[in-house]
């Protein structure tokens, strides 16, 4: 899979184009690359799709803007599992927002991608205030020489599946939901570093697993697997937030004790998968109250996984 890293004042080549944020690839957003792949297969020709970064909402509002669930090197691994082409990556700035809807589909649209095809979703906006929508892109389809056409909304159980909908169900601590809206269980990936050893410290020796997310979708005490380190999942237990214990104003930190493991993975590149939910946060008297607790979470996720 080819990534650009913003699209071209020229296009060298035709493609079938999807445009929007794609964050944690859903059930949604999976209909919809399947539907891309099909039209590029059509057409013979590349399966793009238009992202941006930051998200809108980082921009006009970042007080308000929603945790990301997932980053920029995770959304690209899942885009291309899904038979995307190529990604090209919008930086969203003052001056892509200031463009009229007219102008996203001439310059973006036409020009810079000379798209054959463009897929959306029924709600999508685009230009500035959010002018334009899917009967404005028809409109301008035959005249410009591109067909197009507006993905439905998918649902899981009558729920209409959304970013908005996973989030919700991780804040909750409804992993098993989440899942059933992504169509796989949530996860987070990133580098093992080094930390506090504060868990060996323990008796729970922990992997420390680098985030770059400026808010968390979820945070509490988890059953998880980890992947990329063997060649099957690993199972063990996560703790995802500040770790109240240990003082305020503590930085996030994923932490995972990975059962009947002692290697150092320093470096590996690992991916956590959020299978259930055993407790929120919170904060203790001591550090021995601290380690009584973590031997009862332990006991809970391998009887979580005893029963799964």
């Amino acid at each position: 899979m080819l990534v650009f890293r913003k699209v071209p004042e020229q296009a060298s080549s035709p493609t079938v184009l999807t445009i929007g944020n794609f964050d944690g690839l859903h059930l949604g957003h999976r209909a919809m690359l399947e539907r891309l792949a099909a039209k590029a297969r059509e057409f013979s020709l590349p399966a793009a799709v238009m992202t941006f970064e930051p998200h809108p909402r980082e921009l006009f509002a970042p007080d308000q803007a929603p945790a990301r669930l997932t980053s920029m090197r995770e959304k690209l691994a899942l885009l291309e599992s899904c038979g995307v082409d190529r990604v090209y990556v919008c930086r969203f700035d003052r001056r892509l927002a200031a463009l009229t809807a007219d102008e996203f589909i001439d310059r973006l649209l036409v020009q810079g991608l000379r798209a054959r095809h463009v897929i959306i979703g029924d709600d999508f906006r685009f230009g500035k205030g959010r002018s334009g929508d899917f009967a404005l892109l028809e409109n301008a389809a035959a005249a410009k020489g591109f067909s197009c056409e507006a993905m439905h909304t998918v649902e899981v159980d009558g729920e209409r599946v959304s970013s908005s909908a996973v989030r919700d169900a991780l804040a909750v601590g409804d992993l098993e939901h989440a899942a059933r809206l992504l169509g796989r269980p949530y996860v987070i990936a990133g580098r093992v570093v080094h930390g506090g050893k504060i868990g060996r410290k323990l008796g729970y020796p922990t992997a420390n697993i680098q985030l770059r997310r400026k808010r968390l979708p979820l945070t509490g005490i988890f059953a998880v697997t980890v992947s990329g380190i063997d060649k099957h999942q690993l199972q063990g237990a996560a703790s995802l937030g500040v770790r109240p214990t240990l003082g305020a104003g503590l930085q996030p930190v994923l932490e995972v004790y990975l059962f009947d493991f002692d290697r150092e993975i320093y470096g590996a590149h690992v991916t956590v998968h959020f299978m259930h939910k055993l407790r929120d946060e919170r904060k203790f008297d001591s550090l021995d109250l601290l380690k009584a607790q973590i031997a009862r979470d332990v006991e809970m996720t391998r009887d979580y996984f005893a029963g799964n």
